[in-house]
């Protein structure tokens, strides 16, 4: 069953929204760093001549691996540059049909219209996202992301928001407590763990089995198109 965005006795409260998969078709920000890759021939050979290192780091740890993929594709780049280019790949996204999940888009603005305060916590990077709602007319809504940072070969990665970064990140914006929170992985526990309603958006039975377990009770399950 959906979980109840009525207002009433709900009104008023703090709801958390993961972004990818939830709202977005998609891993939004790896699209952006295919579009990058796609048209440069240069990125494609900078690829290939980092191999050497990206590839060990990627047996070892994934995440070390895509991180330098980042920021090869991002190399040269700087925060203006880095704007623009983030601009222009999101409103051609947005134009995309069914690239968003219509119902989490629903959902997300009924919580809206019943005054609640809707923060959008992603491992997307920030200005990415930003950009991809406001192409919904969602312009006022806080979205607390991924960050990069400019280097002295472009820019880099600063911090990626993902797991228990979550909920840090929400907490350094001084909110301590929310109400509902919307997820669709295992790296949303945390911030799930912490909601007095956690939604589990198109999760298999055997990853809502993992997160009821690990959380140590019952989630509301949706199905978002």
């Amino acid at each position: 069953m959906p979980a109840d965005t009525g207002g009433g006795a709900n009104a008023s409260r703090t709801v958390l929204f993961d972004f990818d998969g939830v709202l977005f078709q998609g891993d939004s920000f790896a699209m952006f760093m295919r579009h990058r890759y796609q048209y440069s021939w240069l990125r494609k050979l900078l690829v290939l001549l980092t191999l050497p290192w990206w590839l060990p780091c990627m047996l070892v740890s994934r995440w070390w691996g895509l991180r330098t993929l980042v920021h090869v594709a991002l190399c040269g780049i700087g925060p203006v540059r880095y704007q623009q280019a983030v601009e222009a790949f999101a409103d051609q996204l947005v134009r995309r049909p069914r690239q968003f999940c219509r119902d989490g888009v629903q959902a997300l603005r009924r919580h809206l219209a019943n005054g609640d305060e809707v923060i959008v916590v992603t491992g997307c990077e920030q200005l990415l996202a930003t950009r991809l709602l406001s192409g919904l007319g969602l312009h006022d809504l806080t979205v607390i992301g991924s960050q990069l940072k400019p280097g002295w070969s472009g820019m880099r990665v600063q911090l990626h928001n993902v797991g228990w970064r979550k909920v840090q990140s929400v907490t350094a914006v001084g909110v301590q407590k929310w109400h509902v929170a919307y997820g669709d992985s295992m790296h949303d526990l945390a911030m799930l763990k912490q909601a007095g309603e956690a939604v589990l958006v198109n999760g298999t039975p055997k990853l809502c089995k993992r997160v009821e377990k690990t959380l140590g009770r019952a989630v509301t399950r949706v199905a978002w198109y």
